[in-house]
């Protein structure tokens, strides 16, 4: 095959992968309609503003929003097959789940974002690392509030924006590998304590998934002879 058959070739993949995105997108709101059903046929009490239902739905919105963000441009910049695929992944389970979760809001006429500081609905336990006020502080972003644990500085956004080839699989992974376990407590302590069982079992589920992405992951970089990166 010659080689611009194989430029050729990586390209259709990569515009594939673009378009199957942005379908992915309508189908996370999709999904955040469909997301009510359990809540309406049950009919439970609504969640107050500061239970860790609402916490979690709210501060995980932000967090997966950030993901998807690094996942859009990790499809369109890299010209790893597997980079590009994991990407994709990341980008349709977690634009589906913010789907879920502002439904979710909508349904319980709460706020679609925090209203205040993140994590301090994370109050059942003082040694659980990430909780209350202290869990805020650490990178912050171009408007200045605080970020959450794992999540990616404006700086570093820009820096993976603007590299390429070797350079950008290794940064990518790094940055969303620690998004990923940074974001795993919160996923934990929402499927410990939410009050609402399907809250309870998405939570559940993206322990799981992104367990097993972190495992991918973490693999992905040593055989780019690459570590992680230290939490911020």
């Amino acid at each position: 095959m010659s080689e611009n058959s194989g430029e050729n070739s990586s390209d259709r993949s990569r515009s594939l992968l673009v378009l199957l995105a942005v379908a992915a997108v309508a189908v996370g709101f999709l999904a955040g309609f469909v997301a009510r059903l359990p809540f309406e046929d049950s009919a439970p009490s609504t969640p107050a503003p500061d239970s860790v239902d609402v916490g979690f739905a709210q501060d995980m919105i932000v967090h997966h929003d950030q993901a998807v963000e690094m996942a859009t441009i990790a499809i369109t910049n890299s010209d790893d097959d597997r980079i590009r695929n994991i990407a994709y992944d990341i980008l349709t389970t977690q634009q589906n789940q913010i789907g879920q979760m502002q439904g979710w809001l909508s349904l319980w006429d709460r706020a679609l974002l925090p209203t205040g500081e993140h994590m301090v609905w994370m109050t059942e336990s003082e040694d659980h690392g990430h909780g209350g006020h202290d869990a805020t502080m650490g990178a912050e972003g171009a408007s200045g509030s605080h970020l959450m644990p794992g999540m990616a500085s404006a700086e570093d956004m820009a820096d993976l924006r603007a590299a390429r080839g070797p350079e950008f699989d290794v940064l990518f992974l790094q940055l969303m590998l620690r998004h990923h376990q940074g974001g795993l407590p919160m996923m934990e302590y929402g499927q410990q304590y939410a009050s609402t069982t399907a809250v309870r079992d998405l939570a559940g589920t993206m322990v799981a998934t992104q367990q097993s992405e972190t495992e991918l992951m973490t693999g992905l970089l040593a055989e780019r002879g690459a570590e992680p990166l230290p939490m911020n």
